[in-house]
């Protein structure tokens, strides 16, 4: 975490409520390094927008303190922070072309006619539509709409981009285009940006870390191989990724690492992560990558009895559910690296998985 010095952006103790009752977002504390692009993620209403639009301006916090280089910033209108936006809808004005798009922040800024005929050249060879300086919005394609939304909030040099869930709109393969394109130009101009998303994969692809959110509270904030290889908590490990779970109880502690008995199938052996008792209700959490099939016998701590509820060939994998302990939806994923595997649904096979990639976490 940075300290007090290298906090670019610092959220102190900060509240939202709009109905004076019910917090949206509690105790926000977070501070982002310059030059750093965090990730903002978590499920509608978990307070991830309502932060980035306190951020911009939008919305006032109704309790604590947002500091923007060192400065208060919780009363300073929108238009005087110097923040550069790119929203879902893309916000462009359709009567004007591209180029006076790009241009109306410096026309606000009132820069003179040479200087801006530099940075809207710039700003538009930056998102490689050099060329579309004439045309008008509604005669391009949403992705090349996108990143002119993205030309007009980099054209004024800001030091601080906030983006609000702006693929949300593009199909999938554009959509991943688009996102190394914005990870590439955060790279090459090393400006802070801020960006929500509920999308997990985008999150994972773009972020030098990533902040969940769930009920208005960050559970978690960490790189992105951080989150994937370690959640803390229940939450963070179904919203990331694929997530095998299985319910238990813990029978047994040795420091680090506990014993868990999984009614009807066996004691499994998991790191302690969000433990603390014997007795305690445990999920025990494990990616589907990480489980193997038909391990031989005593060449993993936890091998269990499972059966084939579903086969799904996917190319590169075969996806296979099974039912272990009674419940139906744990998944495998066999690398197709060898050739496909023959396998039968309802077929009686067995599962294993290492001590280390299993994590015993709240049951909630």
């Amino acid at each position: 975490m940075p300290d007090a010095s290298t906090a670019f952006v610092r959220f102190s103790d900060v509240q939202k409520t709009y109905d004076g009752e019910t917090l949206v977002v509690k105790n926000l504390n977070l501070d982002i390094r310059q030059g750093e692009f965090l990730t903002m993620l978590g499920p509608s209403g978990s307070g991830k927008t309502t932060t980035l639009m306190m951020l911009a301006g939008f919305e006032v916090p109704t309790h604590g303190r947002i500091l923007l280089e060192g400065r208060p910033i919780d009363n300073m209108p929108p238009h005087r922070r110097n923040i550069g936006m790119v929203f879902q809808n893309y916000a462009l004005f359709p009567h004007m072309t591209v180029e006076e798009n790009v241009a109306f922040p410096l026309k606000v800024r009132k820069l003179g006619k040479a200087e801006s005929e530099a940075r809207i050249k710039r700003a538009l060879d930056m998102v490689r539509l050099g060329d579309y300086g004439k045309r008008r919005p509604g005669q391009l394609s949403g992705g090349q709409q996108q990143r002119i939304a993205l030309a007009r909030a980099l054209v004024f040099d800001p030091k601080l981009v906030l983006m609000d869930e702006p693929l949300g709109a593009l199909d999938k393969q554009l959509r991943e285009q688009v996102q190394l394109e914005i990870k590439h130009i955060h790279e090459d101009l090393g400006v802070t940006v801020i960006y929500v998303t509920h999308d997990q994969g985008e999150a994972l692809t773009m972020s030098d870390r990533i902040a969940v959110f769930n009920d208005g509270i960050i559970q978690q904030l960490a790189a992105p191989v951080e989150l994937y290889e370690r959640p803390q908590n229940a939450f963070v490990a179904q919203f990331i990724g694929e997530n095998n779970r299985l319910y238990g109880r813990v029978v047994s502690m040795n420091g680090a690492t506990c014993n868990v008995e999984v009614a009807g199938a066996g004691t499994a052996q998991a790191l302690a992560i969000n433990v603390k008792s014997v007795g305690q209700s445990t999920l025990l959490s494990f990616r589907p990558e990480r489980v193997r099939l038909n391990p031989t016998p005593g060449s993993l701590p936890n091998i269990f009895s499972a059966r084939i509820v579903e086969l799904i060939y996917l190319g590169d994998h075969v996806r296979i559910r099974t039912s272990v302990a009674g419940q139906d939806d744990l998944v495998v994923k066999l690398p197709n690296s060898e050739g496909v595997v023959q396998l039968e649904q309802n077929a009686a096979i067995t599962i294993g998985w290492k001590m280390e990639d299993c994590r015993a976490l709240d049951a909630t």
